[in-house]
């Protein structure tokens, strides 16, 4: 077995970022929407910058305007995980693309993407869990209903909460008030720093949001207390290394800090962020992470055993996606 066909688990995934550019042209072609400015001549998403892109990943989310098209969306975007071996998967959600945080209409949403994780489930055996995201560059007080979404959903489904977004725009304390909702309806935290702001902005969502994951954190990597308060505390990162090449945030695989993070033991998972946006899927992840550090099936392994333990998932999935992966890595 390559290691690009050996099971993974992906904790790290927007699901309108990870919609088929084709999907997205599709939804337009249906609802007479120009969207045109955003494609490439070959048909992929086009963008210049990471603000750039938040602009085209919008215009692109303006497609999917009601809860079937997220039934859709959501199994396009799990029979391209599966495909990728992907047996287990955590979701971004944004009640805020979803309904306008308005929690009657979320719940609409929610349901219709369960009922798609299922079918995908029975079809290909990925399991898939939902994590809410508030949106940092929408501000704290938007960030609070989409906390009482969340934690309106809180279950054994609707699993964790975080937040994503332009990085530059208020500090992490501005959203303890919405972290807060969501730690006291039991659900797991994460949060997207040390993409953009610097090991500063890792250290400071560590101290005033308390996750028990980091979406990226690579940034950390430039202050080696940093480093090692995630090593200590265990503190997980959500690492995506194609996505964080192909944006600049390093010049090259080579230059990632991934290796660097794990020699540091800073727990790390390996995942893709928006994989059609960066040109990528899991298993080309997998292909270059050996390519470039000589990762074998024993990093591999490692790794994913990582994430199934940083999951939020309840103690039975979990024991089940060990169970899968602990079989097929022997």
């Amino acid at each position: 077995m390559s290691v690009a066909d050996l099971p993974k688990v992906e904790l790290h995934l927007h699901l309108e970022g990870a919609a088929p550019p084709g999907f997205i042209r599709g939804l337009a072609a249906e609802k007479d929407m120009d969207i045109s400015h955003i494609f490439d001549p070959d048909g992929g998403y086009a963008y210049r910058d990471f603000r750039h892109f938040l602009e085209v990943y919008e215009a692109a989310t303006a497609t999917l305007q009601s809860p079937e098209d997220y039934h859709r969306l959501t199994l396009a975007v799990l029979e391209q995980s599966a495909a990728n071996g992907v047996v287990y998967c955590e979701t971004f959600l944004s009640p805020d693309f979803c309904g306008n945080r308005e929690v009657s209409a979320w719940k609409d949403y929610l349901q219709a993407i369960r009922e798609a994780a299922e079918i995908a489930e029975a079809r290909d055996g990925i399991v898939l869990r939902g994590i809410v995201t508030c949106i940092r560059h929408f501000g704290p007080e938007k960030a609070k209903q989409t906390a009482r979404c969340a934690a309106e959903t809180a279950g054994d489904w609707l699993v964790g909460f975080g937040m994503a977004g332009d990085e530059s725009r208020g500090k992490p304390g501005d959203f303890c008030y919405a972290f807060d909702v969501a730690r006291e309806a039991g659900l797991g935290i994460t949060v997207h720093a040390g993409e953009w702001g610097g090991a500063a902005s890792v250290r400071d969502a560590m101290v005033a949001l308390r996750p028990s994951r980091i979406g990226h954190g690579v940034q950390a990597i430039e202050e080696p207390a940093v480093v090692a308060r995630l090593a200590d505390e265990q503190v997980v990162l959500e690492v995506c290394p194609g996505s964080n090449v192909f944006l600049g945030v390093f010049p090259s695989w080579q230059d990632h800090p991934i290796q660097r993070l794990r020699d540091a033991g800073v727990p790390v998972t390996v995942s893709t962020d928006d994989p059609p946006f960066f040109h990528t899927a899991l298993a080309a992840e997998y292909d270059r992470l050996a390519e470039t550090f000589g990762w074998e099936a024993k990093d591999f392994r490692d790794i994913n055993l990582t994430a199934a333990r940083a999951a939020f998932c309840d103690e039975a999935t979990r024991a089940r996606v060990i169970e899968t992966l602990e079989a097929a890595y022997a």
